[in-house]
């Protein structure tokens, strides 16, 4: 076995954070989990409130194909470091931010997390209280006294299934893994079925695919076409940004290119016809354009749709959740403690924390989901600029495994106590500019996600210029950190 160069800190280590040994998720474990995160309640809203801009069936359908496909271009580069060197995302921030200042961009993704692991669960606590109320109707009245927002159903409801997903995590990644694997498909022979049933009760002549009851023309169509394109990007900017938490696990790089492939435009595009065809059946069946799928579980008038609805909706909205929200800050908290925090430990803050923000007030309508998206883009934009122009610009795709995990000041990743001051100064003013585009010059709110990570891209190169990057010998080194 190779000889360490420094030793390993074990403020900086656990066996959660060092580089994995487990390479087991092959291209379809991979296509699987984007069918996991794409399958939900929220994709589907989402998708289905682009509409709300005043956009046709066929445009709305331009602006995912296109979103999507810049979310594959950075799926593909997030995921490269993680893969490269089975580590996780938190981690990877390292090389740009320091071996301390990596907490920063690790906390704002977790705290991130947090929100969208509360409004999930919310999500999926509707489609069980469509379950319940479905066998014992004369429990309706506990959904007119609220609390804090949320009727006494929903409360019980909300913390039910808070309660399964926790359950599903204590199993650890093994667990989520084979939840990953199964569930994707079963949720796509449930939403065409669903889609069956629906064109059935309509009429298929009876589906007209002009939703909207706005009229645009001229430059207010690519207007609103680029937010549209935007707001999709903003929505997968989260999992994206720590793909590395998973893309680590991957075999090659070759296969999870092929999985991302699958994952992202192939199968969001598919999602997104059957999403589009259910809304517009909604009009002949409904009376009116309903994009909650929620409440169109709600309004049919056969028990086995209801059922097999509603329960379509919560697995798909419970793997999504334990997959991008759980896991995510589970691997960043614990990289403020390792020795404190474990992985599991990382998770149940995030649960914790999601019941504080009562998130059922973050997803309420079309105007609030996207005000949400955009502001969390906003967030996440300059993170992602820094680690991209870090890892494949300034250090040219090479990683110092064994300096990730150490404080001897020799390492490549030490800087003052730790913190890469430049990456802060590049992430400071991007973070506010991106922002501010959310708070002060709305028009741009939408576009926040792309305005924060060029800044911050472009500050970062221009600060690190001419800082002197030493080659390394990473896999050398990785076997080092893996056999401590």
């Amino acid at each position: 076995m190779n000889e360490q160069k420094f030793a390993i800190s074990n403020k900086l280590a656990n066996e959660d954070l060092i580089p994995t040994k487990d390479k087991s998720w092959g291209w379809y474990s991979i296509f699987a989990f984007w069918m996991s995160d794409i399958h939900s309640v929220g994709g589907y809203v989402v998708a289905a409130s682009l509409f709300a801009l005043g956009l046709t069936a066929w445009q709305v359908l331009i602006c995912l194909t296109v979103g999507i496909l810049i979310v594959l271009l950075f799926a593909n580069l997030m995921g490269k470091p993680g893969q490269k060197a089975g580590i996780p995302f938190p981690v990877v921030c390292r090389m740009a931010f320091g071996v301390s200042g990596a907490n920063i961009p690790a906390v704002i993704r977790g705290l991130i997390a947090v929100v969208w692991y509360g409004i999930q669960t919310y999500l999926a606590s509707s489609c069980l209280i469509v379950m319940i109320l479905y066998f014992a109707p004369q429990y309706e009245h506990y959904t007119t006294v609220s609390f804090l927002g949320l009727s006494y159903l929903g409360w019980f409801a909300f913390i039910a299934m808070w309660l399964i997903q926790a359950a599903v995590f204590m199993f650890g990644m093994a667990a989520i893994k084979k939840l990953v694997d199964w569930s994707g498909p079963a949720i796509y022979l449930a939403m065409i079925l669903l889609t069956v049933w629906m064109v059935y009760k309509a009429g298929w002549e009876n589906i007209n695919f002009n939703l909207s009851d706005k009229k645009l023309a001229g430059s207010d169509v690519l207007i609103q076409m680029a937010m549209a394109t935007a707001i999709i990007v903003g929505y997968f900017a989260g999992p994206t940004l720590n793909f590395s938490d998973f893309s680590r696990y991957s075999p090659s790089y070759k296969s999870l290119k092929l999985g991302n492939l699958l994952g992202l435009p192939i199968n969001f595009i598919i999602f997104s016809i059957i999403s589009v065809v259910i809304v517009a059946a909604t009009i002949p069946v409904f009376g009116q354009m309903i994009t909650d799928p929620i409440e169109t579980v709600k309004l049919l008038d056969n028990g086995t749709v209801i059922i097999l609805g509603s329960f379509t909706f919560i697995l798909a909205t419970v793997g999504i959740n334990i997959v991008a929200n759980f896991v995510a800050p589970a691997f960043d908290f614990s990289n403020v403690s390792p020795q404190r925090i474990s992985f599991k430990a990382g998770g149940f803050i995030a649960a914790i924390g999601s019941v504080l923000l009562t998130p059922w007030n973050l997803f309420s309508n079309p105007e609030v989901i996207h005000y949400t998206v955009d502001i969390l883009a906003a967030m996440i934009g300059p993170i992602y600029g820094i680690v991209l122009i870090d890892f494949f610009k300034v250090r040219k795709q090479e990683i110092d495994v064994e300096s990730l995990y150490t404080e001897d000041r020799r390492g490549s990743y030490w800087y003052f106590n730790g913190i890469n001051p430049k990456a802060v100064k590049a992430l400071i003013p991007s973070t506010m500019l991106a922002l501010a585009c959310s708070f002060v010059f709305t028009d741009l709110a939408n576009f926040s996600l792309f305005i924060g990570g060029l800044t911050a891209a472009g500050c970062y190169y221009w600060l690190m210029k001419g800082q002197a990057i030493v080659p390394v010998n990473s896999s050398q080194y990785q076997a080092s950190v893996i056999s401590k």
